[in-house]
């Protein structure tokens, strides 16, 4: 069984969690997930089975999108809802403030990693540190919003929607949100939409795996890379490839990525056109 599963993954529960609850039905232990969501985030979770396992490494370089709610007026020390509240004001913005401040991330901004996170730091955990009550320096990284907006305002509770680059913290996007309005934010709720060309609504809760099986639910791996164009080999140009061979190919585009078939349409790997060479990326046959 090789493949990939859509997960909605439901609040309460680790990435890890689900992976587990995935090799418990399908019996296989090479299963692997492409992104972690912290146990209180919902939404969309590939899950890749089998040989698909290759391919989680580079889904989860892919872009994201987020719905989240955030409340202003107060802080928090994990900058989401399950912290202790750190401090508190009063708040007196106008909607078209808010509007301004949130739009203002979007682009390539800043961001401070959070303590509560598993970035590591001289070969320690953050959230390791932060709970023995150990706060660091922690260097800015570079992240790209690609887009933000506010869906709702209802008194404090603002939802926004931000697509954003690997390795962005929406919780700490919450909190610099409020931090630009002098007021203060944390995170009170997170649902992943989209993961790459993975979207919410081809997703499946725990409970449609249980009563139907995975197998129903399960994807062909290419689905993972459908934005890159595909070529097809005949017969000995499979042999060359399949053998390691960085084969000459004119008919490909420098430097662009494709998915690769023989003739009976089996997807084989991901390839890129290097020098007029194609040059192997990663493999799926078996």
């Amino acid at each position: 069984m090789n493949g990939i599963i859509i997960i909605d993954k439901p609040a309460g529960r680790t990435s890890h969690d689900i992976v587990y609850e995935v090799r418990r039905l399908t019996g296989i232990k090479k299963v692997g997930h492409t992104g972690t969501l912290d146990p209180m985030a919902t939404g969309v979770l590939p899950v890749c089975v089998g040989n698909a396992t290759k391919a989680a490494d580079m889904l989860t370089l892919s872009d994201k999108t987020y719905i989240a709610e955030l409340i202003l007026g107060k802080t928090t020390d994990t900058q989401d809802a399950e912290g202790n509240v750190l401090t508190e004001c009063e708040v007196n913005c106008a909607e078209t403030e808010i509007r301004e401040a949130v739009a203002s991330f979007e682009g390539e901004i800043e961001q401070i990693p959070p303590m509560y996170s598993a970035v590591k730091q001289n070969g320690k955990k953050l959230y390791e540190l932060a709970r023995k009550g150990i706060e660091v320096e922690r260097k800015s990284r570079r992240v790209t919003i690609n887009s933000i907006e506010v869906l709702e305002i209802n008194g404090t509770h603002v939802t926004i929607e931000a697509s954003c680059s690997k390795g962005t913290y929406i919780r700490t996007l919450c909190e610099d949100i409020g931090k630009k309005l002098n007021t203060g934010a944390y995170m009170n709720t997170l649902r992943r939409t989209k993961t790459g060309c993975f979207s919410i609504n081809k997703s499946h809760t725990l409970e449609e795996l249980e009563k139907e099986g995975v197998e129903k639910f399960l994807l062909p791996v290419d689905k993972m890379f459908m934005e890159y164009p595909f070529i097809v080999l005949n017969e000995k140009q499979v042999k060359s490839v399949v053998n390691g061979v960085r084969m000459t190919y004119t008919r490909g585009i420098e430097g662009q990525t494709y998915r690769v078939y023989d003739e009976d349409d089996r997807f084989l790997c991901i390839s890129e056109i290097k020098d007029g060479r194609l040059t192997l990326l990663k493999s799926f046959w078996n």
